[in-house]
């Protein structure tokens, strides 16, 4: 092993960075919700959550679709390779972002017929950029992730690494709101939100997001080893035969939904069934997000802590919370809940990989699969909304919360290692 050898210093801060867009990103395309119901699905009255929380869905069905080419690519091209591959992929996403747009404003006569409804054909390339944004994340967060558990920065444990790629991850995520409310649609009211205004902050994101990838071709980064198959190498073991593993997979599922439906679904909740001002929706949103940036850099300073009561501790804690929330009809408890969903994504990445030396990468990719949960509760829990209100709706959470302290219990006990 030579990567104790080695200054991982700069792509340490490289990958950190990195975190921070992907987190800004799904949240601006989360948050991005709430004005395209109005801007796009005004006339789907009887379906209009359940088509909103589609752009949720688009983003993190890419999860399981490309989590598996973004272990092959660091296998074959390596860490670096993979990361320009991903920031182009990213890059085509955003373009797509723009093209709904500009293709709205110039045909807003072009519409598909769904349930009897005329929804612009716009809205259907914006799901399309969704979905190839989310798989450029899925290939950035398969590169990230076993680099920051593997890279050796003295001073450090591979949980304090990932709590602090993950508050970069929150601090991308608590400026998402306010980017997509006063910047992009200027503090506007939802129901005056109009199309054209999108054009103009999808242009600008692609231009960033072209330079943040010349900046990385121009990186130094070098590989760690023991972390994937060589070239030639043959793994004797199929990755699904590690149980902490498999069960992490399931496990990331119902955090990454969890934490998408209270995030994305929270500014839906309280504006149909609360009406409450679109300043207090957003800053609902951003104190959640906030919270999970506080959180996680509580947790970069938990070195002495295992991941495995950090898991327990945050679990219960959210589920007292949101059994609250739906008591007392209280969404600022949901806000509350931020705090513990904070560090669960790093103990649950921490546990399902640990002790799995040449399989890590191909573990990596495979966890992405576990993502798909921010597609598909979220959208569950939309259609939920639809047929009953929103109110008794968060049970989906709090089943997901209790299911992730059943794993911190038991499944993530380490039953095979990869040099048994």
């Amino acid at each position: 092993m030579t990567n104790t050898q080695t200054n991982y210093v700069g792509p340490f801060l490289a990958m950190v960075f990195l975190f921070l867009v992907v987190g800004f990103l799904t949240t601006v395309n989360s948050q991005l919700q709430g004005p395209l119901q109005s801007a796009f699905l005004s006339q789907a009255e009887g379906l209009k959550n359940t088509l909103a929380t589609l752009i949720t869905f688009s983003w993190f069905l890419a999860y399981p679709v490309c989590g598996s080419v973004g272990s092959r690519w660091i296998n074959r091209h390596g860490y670096k390779g993979t990361l320009v591959r991903g920031l182009m992929v990213m890059v085509s996403g955003l373009a797509l972002y723009f093209l709904s747009a500009v293709y709205t404003v110039a045909q807003p006569d072009s519409a598909v017929s769904v349930a009897g409804y005329a929804i612009p054909t716009g809205f259907f390339i914006l799901l399309a950029g969704s979905f190839v944004l989310g798989g450029s994340a899925t290939i950035l967060q398969v590169v990230i992730n076993p680099y920051l558990t593997a890279c050796h920065v003295q001073g450090t444990q591979p949980i304090q690494r990932l709590a602090i790629g993950g508050s970069a991850n929150s601090v991308g995520t608590t400026l998402a709101p306010y980017f997509v409310s006063g910047i992009i649609f200027g503090g506007l009211a939802l129901e005056d939100v109009q199309v054209e205004q999108l054009r103009l902050p999808f242009l600008v994101l692609t231009l960033v997001i072209l330079v943040v990838l010349g900046v990385v071709m121009r990186l130094t980064l070098p590989d760690i080893e023991g972390t994937r198959a060589r070239e030639g190498e043959r793994l004797e073991k199929s990755v699904w035969s590690f149980s902490h593993l498999t069960l992490g997979v399931v496990a990331i599922f119902f955090y990454v939904g969890c934490e998408v439906c209270i995030g994305a679904n929270i500014n839906l909740y309280a504006r149909s069934e609360l009406n409450l001002d679109v300043r207090t929706i957003t800053l609902m949103a951003t104190l959640y997000w906030g919270l999970m940036l506080v959180g996680r850099l509580c947790g970069s300073l938990l070195s002495r802590v295992p991941p495995r009561v950090q898991l327990t501790f945050t679990t219960t804690m959210a589920s007292l919370m949101l059994v609250a929330a739906m008591v007392l009809n209280e969404p600022w408890l949901l806000v509350g809940v931020g705090l513990f969903h904070s560090i669960m994504w790093g103990a649950i990445f921490t546990l399902a990989v640990a002790h799995l030396g040449p399989y890590t990468s191909v573990a990596s990719g495979v966890f992405m699969i576990g993502v798909v949960g921010g597609a598909i509760l979220p959208l569950v829990q939309g259609a939920l909304a639809d047929a009953g209100g929103w109110r008794w709706s968060w049970l989906l959470v709090l089943a997901g919360e209790l299911l992730m302290l059943l794993y911190a219990l038991v499944g993530s006990r380490v039953r095979q290692r990869a040099d048994a």
